[in-house]
């Protein structure tokens, strides 16, 4: 049923000759590069909390993801069934395992995350559909099954749920704060330990491996490696920097606005410079330590100095 459901897709886009694709194709790069923007935005700007919320929603799912993923090791829907043809470019970035849906984990604590704290009705409703876009993106550009997508879908959601529960457990308590974050920090260390040294499928097709472990565990080694980078990170802005979002004013989105900047280019480049000088794997783990670095620590520094604010109204 799976497999019929991407051929009719399939044939729907051969049928409107891709008019569709380059949409789906941008929604599903956006899904996993300049998204982050977004929560850093909240995290910055309009609500410390809510930014929280979001990159540990985030972080969880990620890590979520990996486990699933290289625990399952189900394969794309074109090795299952040669009649299945990706469209566009989607064919290159879609390497690796196939369920759960990455780019829909990815898409349902932020998107989802957004949608929560949001209070407007209509805010809300759009950021839901954001997620199902991105979702049926997949669908659309034959990488992934329905199931691969559903199960990111609810697997995403019960990553925002765990994640607000947290925030409200450690809330008011440094100890159970640096409690949580040592777990969390365990947590991707033990992922790390795990992907790195269990046994993958070594599939050959005409002489070629279908999936390589070492491109799937080097993947790992970003998503639980960020969820190490983001429990340190916190630990250090909740001891040192003590930040309060700047406000959706003038000047709060004029100084955030800049600090976008070098994440832009970080997004584009540092990944590669970190893998090229450390090696794919501690390559994927350093970018990590760096981006969140620069979102949890530096800006937040700049922002405290520019706004001179003393008075953490969103504490967490």
């Amino acid at each position: 049923m799976d497999i019929q459901y991407l051929l009719f897709l399939q044939d729907f886009r051969n049928g409107i000759d891709n008019a569709l694709t380059p949409f789906m194709e941008w929604v599903s790069l956006f899904g996993i590069t300049y998204i982050m923007l977004l929560p850093v935005f909240v995290y910055w700007c309009l609500d410390k909390r809510k930014g929280l919320l979001i990159f540990s929603a985030l972080k969880i799912s990620h890590t979520l993801n990996s486990i699933v993923k290289l625990t399952a090791c189900v394969y794309r829907p074109w090795i299952r069934d040669a009649r299945i043809i990706p469209a566009g470019d989607a064919i290159r970035t879609a390497t690796g395992y196939s369920f759960p849906s990455g780019h829909t984990m990815m898409a349902t604590p932020i998107y989802g995350g957004l949608a929560l704290c949001s209070q407007k009705k209509y805010i809300k409703l759009f950021w839901i559909l954001a997620i199902l876009v991105t979702g049926f993106s997949r669908n659309y550009l034959g990488v992934h099954t329905p199931q691969d997508v559903l199960v990111g879908l609810l697997l995403g959601t019960i990553s925002i749920y765990i994640a607000n529960w947290v925030l409200n457990y450690i809330e008011n308590s440094d100890k159970k704060f640096f409690a949580v974050m040592l777990i969390c920090a365990l947590a991707g260390a033990l992922t790390l330990v795990y992907v790195t040294y269990k046994n993958y499928p070594m599939d050959y097709v005409d002489g070629k491996l279908l999936v390589d472990p070492v491109k799937m565990t080097r993947d790992a080694w970003g998503d639980a490696g960020g969820f190490i980078a983001f429990a340190l990170m916190w630990c250090i802005e909740k001891k040192y920097i003590k930040f309060s979002s700047t406000g959706f004013n003038l000047k709060g989105i004029l100084i955030n606005l800049i600090g976008m900047l070098p994440l832009i280019w970080m997004i584009g480049n540092l990944e590669d410079i970190t893998t090229d000088i450390f090696g794919s794997h501690h390559g994927r783990l350093a970018y990590q330590f760096i981006f969140y670095f620069y979102i949890m620590v530096i800006w937040p520094l700049v922002i405290k100095i520019l706004t001179g604010n003393k008075n953490n109204k969103n504490k967490v």
